[in-house]
């Protein structure tokens, strides 16, 4: 008689073969973190049923208008941003608004990155985002499908 085992399917594991999609998300008028983790999911491929915690399963993902993206209450004021240069005395603060003025792609870029893993698999996810300040982008080739944010 057959062990109980064999009866089971082998679960799906995604490997390097798998076929990445693209995916353009137009975050204009989105909350910063609503949307940064919508596309941290498409990015790590946990939209998909075949989601591989262990392995770059995921889509690319274009991202426009990340100047026009929205912070709720104050934040544009109270939210800070921390850089430093690893000298002493070398920490830099920067206030939401300023960081949008200066770089405005960085918002989504820094929102994206703290959700994903970090390390090597992280790494090398963060590598298929692509962020840009206006509506425009030069992915249009891949033929990118809409994100719908609820």
């Amino acid at each position: 008689m057959p062990s109980a085992a064999s009866h089971h399917r082998p679960t799906y594991q995604a490997n390097e073969s798998f076929v990445h999609g693209w995916h353009v998300a137009d975050v204009e008028g989105q909350t910063l973190g609503r949307a940064a983790s919508k596309i941290a999911d498409i990015l790590r491929g946990k939209h998909r049923p075949t989601f591989t915690s262990h392995a770059d399963a995921g889509d690319f993902v274009v991202v426009i208008n990340a100047d026009k993206v929205n912070l709720t209450g104050r934040k544009w004021s109270t939210k800070l941003y921390r850089d430093h240069s690893l000298f002493p005395g070398g920490l830099r603060t920067q206030t939401a608004e300023q960081l949008v003025k200066r770089h405005p792609t960085d918002l989504i870029k820094r929102a994206v990155w703290g959700m994903l893993p970090k390390g090597p698999l992280g790494r090398r996810i963060y590598k298929k985002l692509k962020v840009y300040a206006g509506g425009e982008h030069p992915h249009s080739a891949q033929q990118p499908k809409p994100v719908k944010f609820a």
